[in-house]
This record gives C-alpha cells, structure tokens and sequence, in this order.
C-alpha cells in the first residue's frame, strides 16, 4: 500500500481508517519466524520533527541483527486515534533501510484493539504488507479484567462483544501491556511471540531497543 495523497485533516484520516480496516486479515504465519523486530517512534519537543527506529532480532535467540532509523517532519498533529498518521511514514522509511527484512514486527502501540480498528500497528502492517503487533502501554478501547500478577498471565480485551485483544503481563509483578494483533498474524500467535521476546524487562527486547534508538537519534539532531 504507497504513502500517497497522504490525509491532512482529521475528515481525511477517519476516511481512509474506514476504507483500511476492510483489508485488515488476521490470518496465521506462514511459517515460524527467524527474525522479530521492533518499531517505535518519537516527536521532538517542539512537535516538528519525529524520529522512527526499527530494530531486528533474531527469533528465538534474540541477538541483534539489525537496526535502522529515520527522520522527518511530522506529516500529521497528535490526534486522539489517528497516531498512525503521525508515525508510519517515518516508521516506513527506516523500514525501507533495512537488509534483513523481519518475519514480524512489534509496534509500540495499538493493533486492531482500536475505535475503528486500524491502530499504528495495524496501519503499518498494511503499508508494509507485513505481519504486525501491536504492544501498547495503555488502553484506548475495550473493557477487560486485571490478568493474574504472574508473567503470562492475560485476559481478554473486549469491544463491542469482541475479542480484540489480551491485557497480557509480560513480567511477575509490573503493569501489563495490552496487546492486539496488527495484521496477517493470530492473536495466539501474537501472544506467544511477544512473550518469547521478553528477558529482563517488562518490555520485549526488540521494542527496548527501538525505543532506544529513537530517543538517540533525537538527542543526536537536537544536540548543538
């Protein structure tokens, strides 16, 4: 799907979500994946430029294989819901850079689990024709009961009498994330792949890192 004639006003956007969501396939993997990456973005303070990193792991292993960033003027204002206006170009473009391409990507926000059912992860799942997560920290739709304190422990995320996702604790004791599939992936699959990219941290190494990167790159551009 090309970036092209890409929304400027809120109309636009709504518009085009409502048009998105009907490609939408939540559809098994082709296979196991081999290489699991990260996705995050980041705006200056001034809300100017933003900042996209992707970062590449190997699956299960979880080595570093691969990171790439970009950086740009911010194609849209923040908006309630329409993040993904904000972020996926930038988050396309580093993509674009990468040699290794990953079998999945982790994006640090919404996947389905969203009012209209195209979150960042989800928009840029199409826009790359690639398997997408989302893995956001805090809820914007759907209501669902508090998981168990044990890591893996998840309930679900219902909207609208619909499953659309998992409030999944990634680490014994930490808040919990809530996690939706984006595109071309189950949400079984979701959850089993991000809990197989968890280590130290509550967070999935893969998105530690891009979120890493992104706040790097930033501080390098706004450094005097």
């Amino acid at each position: 799907m090309p970036l092209r004639n890409w929304p400027q006003t809120y109309q636009e956007a709504v518009a085009l979500q409502g048009e998105l969501r009907h490609r939408v396939r939540l559809i098994p993997l082709p296979r196991p994946p081999r290489f699991v990456a990260g996705a995050d973005a980041i705006a200056d303070r001034a809300d100017r430029r933003i900042f996209g990193a992707i970062a590449v792991y190997s699956y299960p292993e979880l080595e570093l294989v691969e990171e790439a960033g970009a950086a740009g003027v911010c194609p849209f204002p923040y908006r309630t819901g329409l993040l993904s206006f904000r972020e996926v170009p930038i988050l396309a473009a580093a993509f674009e850079k990468l040699k290794q391409r990953p079998d999945v990507l982790l994006v640090d926000g919404q996947g389905i689990a969203h009012p209209r059912g195209l979150g960042l992860a989800t928009h840029l799942g199409l826009v790359l024709e690639a398997p997408t997560i989302g893995v956001a920290k805090s809820r914007l739709m759907g209501e669902g009961e508090e998981p168990g304190t044990d890591a893996g422990a998840a309930s679900p995320l219902i909207w609208q009498g619909k499953t659309v996702g998992l409030i999944l604790r990634t680490q014994t004791g930490k808040k919990p994330f809530y996690l939706s599939p984006g595109h071309r992936i189950t949400l079984a699959e979701s959850r089993e792949i991000v809990m197989g990219c968890v280590r130290r941290y509550r967070s999935p190494v893969p998105l530690r890192q891009a979120d890493s990167l992104s706040r790097r790159l930033r501080s390098a551009e706004s450094d005097p």
